[in-house]
C-alpha cells in the first residue's frame, strides 16, 4: 500500500536571525497510510506541531523531503493538489472561521477552488451532517460554543474532500464536552475511511488512535499501537508524558490482584475487567 504522507530524512530549523537558527526536527522518517488513525504525541517543545505543518507544505524542510501521494511539498506547482489531499484543523477555532454564517464559512474553500454551485451545496450538506451541525447552518458562528465552532472548522475542511485531515491540538482550547464532540467527529470520519492524524498532549485522546508516534527532540523515539506504547510507562515518564488514567488505575488494581489485567487503555475494558474479577473471584465486593 502506498502511503498518503511519506516523511523522508526531514530536518527543520526556525531562523532567528542571519546568524542563529533553532533546530526543531532532526532527520525524521516515517509514513502515514490510507485509513490510519494516528496520534502524534510529545511534550511541549518536542516538535510535534512543527511537524504537523509539514504534512501539507505549510512549512517545508531545510533538508529531506515530504511526499503527499508522491508529490513533493517543495514543488510549488503542486501546492493546490497537496493541500486538497491533506487538510489541517488548528488549535483556535476562531482563527479559522472567516464568514458570518455557518454554511457560508463551510462554502469558503469550495468557492476559492471554483466548485460548481450544485456540487457545493451537496458538499456543504454532507459535511454539516457528518459533524452534526446541520441545524446550525444559518447561525452566526460567534453564537456557537467552542466545540461547535471547531466542528464548523472541521466541516469546512471536510467539504474539500481531502484524503487526510490533520488535527493540530484541535481540542486543547475546548472544555471536556467540546473535546468529546470533536473526538466523536474524528472517530466517525475515520470509520468512514478517512485518514486522521491528531497532534495532541492528551494521552486519553491518543489512546483512541490505532497508532501512536512519540516525538522527542524533533525525532521519532517510539512508534506503535496505543497498547504497545502505554506498556512503557517508565520510558514515557522519562519523556515527560503520562499514561492514560485508565492504564494507571488498571496497574494499581493489578498490584493488589495479580490476575487483574494491567494492559488496558479504554474505560470499557477496565469496567469489564472489574466485573469479571468480581464475578469470578468475589473481589471488590
Amino acid at each position: 500500500m502506498e502511503p498518503i504522507i511519506h516523511i523522508e530524512n526531514v530536518s527543520f530549523s526556525y531562523k532567528i536571525n542571519e546568524q542563529t537558527s533553532v533546530p526543531v526536527l532532526k532527520d525524521l522518517s516515517f509514513s502515514i497510510f490510507p485509513g490510519e488513525y494516528v496520534a502524534i504525541i510529545g511534550h511541549n517543545g518536542s516538535g510535534k506541531s512543527t511537524l504537523s505543518k509539514h504534512f501539507n507544505g505549510l512549512l517545508k524542510p531545510n533538508s529531506g523531503d515530504v511526499w503527499v501521494h508522491g508529490l513533493n511539498t517543495k514543488d510549488e506547482s503542486k501546492k493546490r493538489e497537496i493541500r486538497k489531499a491533506v487538510g489541517i484543523v488548528f488549535q483556535h477555532p476562531d482563527n479559522q472561521i472567516v464568514a458570518t454564517i455557518v454554511e457560508e464559512d463551510v462554502a469558503f474553500g469550495l468557492e476559492n477552488i471554483g466548485i460548481p454551485r450544485d456540487e457545493m451545496k451537496k458538499r456543504i450538506d454532507e459535511a454539516l451532517n457528518v459533524v452534526k451541525m446541520s441545524e446550525f447552518r444559518k447561525r452566526p458562528p460567534h453564537h456557537l460554543s467552542g466545540g461547535q465552532k471547531q466542528r464548523v472548522a472541521i466541516a469546512g475542511v471536510l467539504a474539500m474532500h481531502p484524503d487526510c485531515i490533520v488535527f493540530d491540538e484541535a481540542t486543547s482550547m475546548l472544555d471536556s464536552f467540546g473535546r468529546k464532540e470533536v473526538l466523536q467527529v474524528m472517530k466517525k470520519m475515520n470509520d468512514m475511511g478517512m485518514t486522521i492524524v491528531t497532534v495532541t498532549h492528551r494521552m486519553s485522546e491518543a489512546a483512541e488512535a490505532d497508532r501512536i508516534i512519540v516525538i522527542e527532540g524533533g525525532q521519532v523515539v517510539m512508534d506503535g499501537s496505543p497498547r504497545e506504547i502505554f506498556r512503557h510507562k517508565q520510558k514515557l515518564t522519562a519523556l515527560q508524558l503520562e499514561v492514560p488514567s485508565v492504564s494507571q488505575m488498571a496497574e494499581i488494581i493489578h498490584n493488589r490482584f495479580s490476575d487483574f489485567s494491567k494492559d488496558m487503555i479504554q474505560e470499557d475494558e477496565l469496567i469489564s475487567e472489574v466485573a469479571r474479577l468480581r464475578g469470578s473471584r468475589g473481589y471488590l465486593s
